[in-house]
């Protein structure tokens, strides 16, 4: 006997797949189930009992006509009886073998092969039924791709963030003014700094009700977090990968239409063959000089049964191909390969969640039918607002109030600062620090500020690196007269937040980034008339002349710095309008020549015109008109020479000719009588004029990284002198004159060709070791009282 635990390998399938079997799979299962006892009980019966069994018929040779059987039609017995006769001949009695011989005969040639193969023809076409259903889940193509589904879908299910958010949705949707419980819940479940301060309070008032609430809105602990987003990975990672095909839409209508097939296959053959399944079978075989007999008349003995089992069989196979049909009628009336996500969006107010399509959208309308339960969690995961949610609570746990405390820090401004980098959110625990003054937040993505940032009464500067943020209408009144100076570093400028033009008390605005290329030659930026405070613009980007919404803060910006990163600034008109200007930088602009416009700031006091192409200076006769102008950058240049007429520039009291081709410097620069700041470094000077003497009020003279081979001694009239810095020069002896610098605190004479030091440094009161940078070997030649003064504290 074959037992049915030999046919399970055939139907055997992990239990989670059942979530993708429709309601007319699994009664197609249980049909070819049924089908299959069928078979199985027909060939037991084939191999157990005796096919069939043969007795001679005694019809004489003259009517072998008439079919052997016809005697033992229903008739009356006396007829019967009349009509026998005695067999003349060979004896008529036949023996075991015989009789063996002879049905094992008349069953091969007598029984119809419908008759005598049914229950076989039974299994072999349930066992195809049963592939033919499961085959999709066995394919190495569709498999893989229904396994991981399955295994997201369960861990989807049974996530606790899954319940958590649902519940708050839930919460929101029904939350009401009267409820004071369901206030405090959703207050607790926001987390800090989401709730309004009157909310917080009641919090923190009342922090029993927290713990009493249901499970649902309770906070998730570390690792659960850590789970749920683990999980939201997976998910994109995998829609991804299954939206790009196909294959398990097609499998599944493959098999389906298979099946029909096969259905209409196997009820057109079993309708006309089943009648050859008959009780009395005739059999005429050549067998008389063996057994004396040619004709014999057979009993078919499983004739009966097995009939029944055909129409049991067909039966069954009928209502397994209505199924199928149906199968085919679900697949083609709707597109399966699109699936909305509609109403779930409408039941949980979860806006964003994606519609999907192909495979994805195909296996979600599969869990439909098994549970639409299934799809609704699976979707919390699809959405971008609840993975926000979920990473602002993993933020929460693990930035800490005390742990953000730590890193707060004293800036340049003096001003206590909380710098945040690379996080993939703003923790809520930030609007804890009430004490807060800066906030700086680097490379952080889709940065809302929530309601608690009103919690930060003494913010004062806000700078947003590579970190988009919104703010909503709440916050902007709160910040619009609060907030003294923003940064604001993008790619591209008109990715700067709308809301920032709109800060009317803000006095200092730095923007960083790119104008688009078809937006560079307009370099058009947004208004700032609202700024009326404003007194600082930086901009540094590639814009090829100075903005036109610069003028509109003419009448109070003091300060205008404008880095191009080498793009070169063709248009510099509007800078006449900047009538109370003070400082102005134009740094990597490409500027060739010192622009004319700027001779028209007669408020100017500071120009930086670092980095660009200038050449020559010749305008710098001009600048006797910027009559208050007391620093000059002309730094990073290839300056050759310096102008006669630099003489002209009485006032000026800085003057930075660093990193130039300079090789002499004009005799005439000692009638600039007000400076106090000299830095010539970093040129080609092989002498310097005796008239620099005459710099009376010179306090800082940088003279390093040149060619100086000496020094001259009219350098040391200019007693006031505090720093001079000679180092990596040719110098080969400093004079004893340097003595009289009695204001001398810092000197640098490393990389020189010094043999020694004069002992008249002895006499510099301010100069200390710290502040002397020579190589050890000519300090330690020093007299050791000149050395043991150098080292008083």
């Amino acid at each position: 006997m074959i037992p049915v635990a030999e046919f399970k390998q055939f139907t055997e399938q992990q239990p989670a797949l059942k979530v993708l079997k429709p309601w007319w799979d699994v009664l197609a299962e249980y049909l070819t189930v049924a089908m299959l006892m069928i078979g199985v009980f027909g060939c037991t019966l084939q191999v157990t009992q005796d096919k069939i069994i043969c007795l001679p018929s005694h019809e004489p040779q003259e009517n072998s006509s008439e079919a052997p059987c016809q005697q033992l039609l229903p008739r009356g017995v006396s007829e019967q009886m009349g009509g026998l006769r005695e067999v003349r001949g060979l004896k008529n009695n036949l023996d075991l073998q015989q009789y063996s011989f002879i049905n094992q005969l008349c069953y091969e040639t007598a029984l119809h092969w419908y008759a005598k193969y049914f229950p076989y023809l039974v299994v072999i076409h349930t066992l195809i039924f049963m592939v033919c259903t499961s085959f999709w889940f066995k394919f190495p193509g569709t498999s893989s791709k229904i396994e991981h589904f399955i295994s997201i879908l369960g861990k989807c299910f049974d996530s606790p963030w899954t319940t958590r958010a649902l519940s708050e949705v839930s919460g929101e949707n029904n939350k009401g003014p009267t409820t004071g419980r369901a206030t405090v819940a959703v207050a607790a479940t926001a987390g800090p700094g989401k709730a309004g301060e009157g909310e917080k309070e009641k919090v923190l008032a009342e922090p029993e009700k927290v713990v009493t609430e249901p499970p649902a809105v309770t906070l998730l602990d570390k690792k659960e977090g850590e789970q749920a987003k683990a999980l939201f990975e997976k998910v994109k990672k995998f829609r991804v990968h299954v939206e790009e095909g196909d294959i398990l839409y097609t499998m599944y209508i493959r098999q389906t239409v298979l099946k029909v097939c096969k259905f209409l296959a196997i009820l057109v053959y079993n309708l006309v063959y089943v009648e050859k399944i008959s009780f009395l079978v005739a059999c005429r075989v050549e067998t008389s000089e063996v057994t004396g007999y040619a004709s014999f008349c057979c009993n078919h003995t499983k004739a009966h049964l097995f009939s029944k089992l055909a129409f049991c069989y067909i039966s069954f196979v009928c209502v397994y191909g209505l199924t199928c049909l149906y199968t085919l009628y679900w697949l083609f009336h709707r597109p399966l390969k699109e699936y909305s996500f509609r109403s779930v969006r409408e039941e949980t107010g979860m806006g964003d969640i994606p519609d999907v399509k192909n495979d994805f959208a195909f296996m979600l309308h599969l869990i439909d039918q098994y549970d639409s339960l299934y799809s609704k969690r699976f979707a919390v995961f699809l959405s971008e607002v609840s993975e926000s949610r979920l990473k602002q609570l993993n933020l929460n746990h693990e930035w800490t109030p005390e742990k953000l405390r730590q890193k707060l820090q004293r800036n340049a401004r003096g001003r206590l600062e909380l710098a945040l980098c690379m996080l993939p959110g703003l923790p809520d625990t930030v609007f804890e620090l009430s004490e807060l003054e800066a906030l700086r937040l680097e490379a952080i993505c889709d940065i809302t500020f929530p309601p608690g940032l009103s919690q930060l009464v003494h913010l004062q500067e806000l700078s947003l690196l590579h970190s988009p943020a919104r703010l909503p209408f709440s916050s902007q009144i709160f910040l619009r007269d609060r907030l003294k100076v923003i940064r604001v570093k993008c790619e591209e400028l008109r990715e700067v937040p709308l809301w920032v033009f709109g800060l009317r008390g803000l006095e200092e605005l730095h923007l960083e980034g790119l104008f688009p290329p078809e937006l560079a030659r307009a370099a058009t930026l947004e208004s700032l008339r609202e700024l009326k405070q404003l007194k600082v613009l930086s901009l540094r980007s590639n814009a090829s002349k100075v903005p036109a919404s610069v003028t509109d803060v003419a009448g109070h910006l003091q300060r205008l710095s404008l880095h191009n990163d080498g793009a070169r600034l063709l248009a510099l008109n509007s800078l006449k309008k900047l009538a109370v200007l003070r400082e102005l930088e134009l740094v990597a602009c490409g500027l060739e020549r010192i622009p004319h416009a700027i001779f028209s700031l007669g408020a100017l006091q500071e120009l930086d015109l670092k980095d660009n192409h200038l050449r020559s200076i010749e305008e710098i006769l001009s600048f006797q008109h910027c009559r208050k102008l007391v620093t000059l950058r002309l730094w990073h240049n290839q300056i050759a020479y310096v102008p006669e007429h630099v003489r002209k520039l009485r006032s000026l009291e800085q003057l930075y000719l660093s990193h130039n081709k300079l090789e002499t410097l004009p005799s005439q620069l000692g009638m600039c009588s007000g400076l106090r700041l000299l830095d010539v470094s970093h040129n080609g000077l092989c002498s310097l004029p005796p008239e620099l003497g005459l710099l009376q009020n010179l306090q800082h003279l940088a003279l390093s990284y040149n060619a100086l081979e000496a020094l001259p001694d009219e350098l040391f009239f200019c007693r006031k002198l505090r720093t001079l810095l000679l180092d990596y020069n040719h110098l080969s002896q400093l004079s004893p004159q340097v003595g009289a610098l009695r204001a001398l605190s810092r000197l640098e004479l490393k990389g020189n060709r010094l043999e020694g030091l004069p002992e008249e440094l002895g006499n510099c009161g301010g100069l200390k070791k710290a502040g002397l940078l020579v190589e050890d070997t000519l300090y330690e030649g020093l007299p050791a009282e000149v050395r043991e003064k150098m080292e008083e504290e």
